[in-house]
């Protein structure tokens, strides 16, 4: 065993950031819970600075603590193990360098950088006629092609079922006697806080509010009725639930099992084995679905963070009145990408494990906390009615197509996890080692369904309550900031008991789930753009977090950030088509070489029967005189 991260460096930094931390966590608080104290003596940046200061202290402590590790592996095996590539090789600034440059994967690389400077300039020059274009294609993609999505989604929650109840269920990531890398809790937190990021934090209230002012006309309930907010919330338990979390599981499953069992490297393109084979992973198709992968991953996470950063700021202007003008993004933009790359740097066995761990522990202490201090019993009967319209609809749901309104909400969304897949997906598969194919999907699908329901329907359920019974007037306030979800949640705290500490605790669950998606973004991209027998080094993961942040401020100063997102978005498409060849090919595998499995019906069975236990005993023998 070895210490990881216990140089001398190391404990330097960590104990500079104790005082760091306590100092400015002080202020913080206190312009929390007495604003006129802190927050009227500080300018807008100032306060913002000290903010950054806290959270990002707090969570570079948590991520530079030290961790055992296992001594590295046989560096013949090296090519092959996820867990090796989750490793960062740390050094100094000349060991840093000389690797980044001899190891990145010249095509990959190469293209990913010019495509991201070539959408920029071409933004630049040409503002106008980049966004006709991009329009155009964003009306035909997500109108006319619209069935592409609803049906590759369905397949994939459909797909998802089968192997859940299956016999390839039983299957085994790397052999019957794979051990997992992490229990089963890390292993829901890494993957729940990476895949989702902090859109969940916003829509929560926002999004079934929207649908209740505009219902979705698959219900065709009244605006702002008592059935408008069922249906509302059951369309956010649709968007939000099992159909968007199988695209991951799709593109991640596929991944790993080829990883894993097969040998295969550990890329996006390695979903293409049973076509390419493992020897045709350097090929030219290969390359361009890892250079996808990276496009994708930039655009969209970094296109989040900046999105992410002006919603930040807008709720705390609504809520204290503190404006920061055009530097104010960019600082926060700047902090967070400090603190994500500090934490994908770190690595996954210490920074993003731990951050992840918080993460889920503060989104749970949230939802108890909303959930004593608000209207309980109204929540829970809205919440039931819309589960089960959820249930009873999600089918028709699924395969409706109707006006605009879907292409704006349903389609969008189905391309914007799809778009998302790559990078979640190859995470999923990197950290799956040793779990049955049945427990990825109950946790790739399931849990992580179940945590986001969870939260629409205490948030959404909440938000619509108050906004129903006029007790708040959510709406009033999107409507008075130019219609940004952003400020949803605030009138919501407002009209609660103890509302400075949700206010505290759901800014603070903004930055943590940004932190943890845009690490783990990062230290994906840095594995695509490395060769292949190589882990990414220190000055990859800080190049790719650094670009990821840039690409961020670039949005806040240049503009063109719904443009780069639709782009981003837009990759969703390809990565549909995609996902139905890697199911292809995964089924295909499988029917050739993992027969002999149990069925779940069939392992219930065999354990009862192992027990004594006898679904239907068998009728005795009858004799002549019982006959008679």
């Amino acid at each position: 065993m070895a210490t990881q991260g216990d140089s001398g460096a190391e404990r330097f930094l960590r104990k500079a950031l104790v005082p760091v931390c306590v100092l400015s966590g002080v202020l913080v608080v206190s312009g929390f819970f007495f604003p006129s104290f802190v927050v009227e003596r500080l300018s807008g940046e100032g306060w913002l600075v000290l903010s950054l200061l806290f959270f990002g202290a707090g969570l570079a402590y948590i991520a530079l603590l030290p961790v055992r590790t296992p001594e590295p592996e046989d560096p013949a095996d090296r090519g092959r193990t996820a867990r090796y590539l989750l490793r960062i090789r740390h050094g100094h600034v000349r060991r840093i360098l000389e690797p980044f440059f001899e190891r990145q994967a010249p095509v990959v690389f190469g293209v990913s950088v010019a495509v991201l400077a070539l959408f920029f300039l071409v933004r630049l020059l040409a503002p106008g006629p980049a966004t006709a274009a991009i329009d155009g294609v964003k009306s035909l993609v997500f109108g006319e092609l619209g069935w592409v999505f609803l049906g590759a989604v369905l397949l994939a929650v459909l797909y998802c079922v089968f192997l859940l109840v299956g016999p390839w269920g039983a299957v085994r990531l790397g052999g019957p006697d794979a051990e997992p890398t992490y229990t089963y809790p890390t292993y829901f937190a890494l993957f729940f806080t990476a895949g989702i990021a902090a859109g969940i934090v916003f829509w929560g209230p926002a999004e079934s509010l929207f649908h209740y002012q505009t219902p979705p006309p698959y219900f065709g309930a009244q605006p702002r009725s008592t059935g408008a907010v069922v249906d509302a919330l059951a369309y956010a338990f649709f968007h939000w639930g099992v159909s968007a979390w199988s695209p991951y599981l799709v593109i991640g499953l596929p991944i790993a099992y080829f990883v894993f069992d097969r040998g295969a490297p550990l890329r996006v393109s390695t979903l293409l084995t049973p076509f390419l084979g493992v020897d045709g992973l350097d090929s030219a198709p290969a390359k361009l679905v890892d250079v996808l992968a990276i496009f994708a991953t930039i655009g969209g996470v970094g296109t989040s963070v900046a999105f992410v950063s002006r919603q930040f700021l807008t709720g705390i202007d609504y809520q204290w009145g503190v404006t920061y003008g055009v530097l104010g993004p960019v600082v926060l933009v700047a902090g967070l990408t400090a603190i994500y790359v500090v934490t994908a740097q770190s690595g996954v066995h210490r920074g993003i494990r731990r951050i992840a761990g918080v993460t889920v522990g503060l989104f749970a202490l949230f939802m108890l906390l909303l959930l004593a201090l608000g209207p309980r019993g109204t929540v829970a009967d809205y919440g039931v009615a819309a589960l089960g319209s959820y249930a009873t609809n999600f089918l028709g749901m699924s395969v409706f197509l109707g006006p605009q309104w879907v292409a704006d909400w349903t389609v969008w969304n189905w391309s914007w996890w799809f778009s998302w897949a790559p990078f979640a997906g190859l995470f999923l598969a990197a950290i799956s080692k040793g779990r049955t194919v049945r427990t990825v999907v109950a946790t790739a699908v399931g849990a992580t369904s179940l945590a986001t329901l969870a939260w629409f329907l205490v948030m959404g359920g909440t938000t619509l309550a108050l906004q129903h019974s006029g007790t708040a007037d959510v709406l009033g306030a999107i409507d008075a900031y130019g219609g940004s979800e952003a400020v949803a949640g605030f009138p919501v705290f407002a009209a609660l008991p103890m509302s400075q500490l949700s206010m505290f605790l759901f800014l603070g669950l903004i930055v943590v789930f940004i932190t943890t998606s845009a690490a783990v973004s990062t230290l994906v991209v840095a594995i695509l753009a490395t060769k292949r027998e190589y882990a990414p080094t220190t000055g990859s993961i800080v190049f790719w977090g650094v670009l990821q942040g840039a690409v961020a401020t670039a949005v806040l100063v240049v503009g063109g950030g719904q443009s780069l997102q639709d782009v981003a978005v837009l990759t969703g498409g390809p990565f549909a088509l995609v996902s139905l060849l890697a199911l292809a090919g995964l089924t295909l595998t499988f029917y050739r070489e993992e027969g002999g499995h149990r069925s779940l019906p069939g392992e219930a069975r065999a354990a009862l029967q192992a027990r004594d236990v006898t679904l239907l005993p068998e009728r005795p023998d009858l004799g002549d005189e019982d006959r008679e």
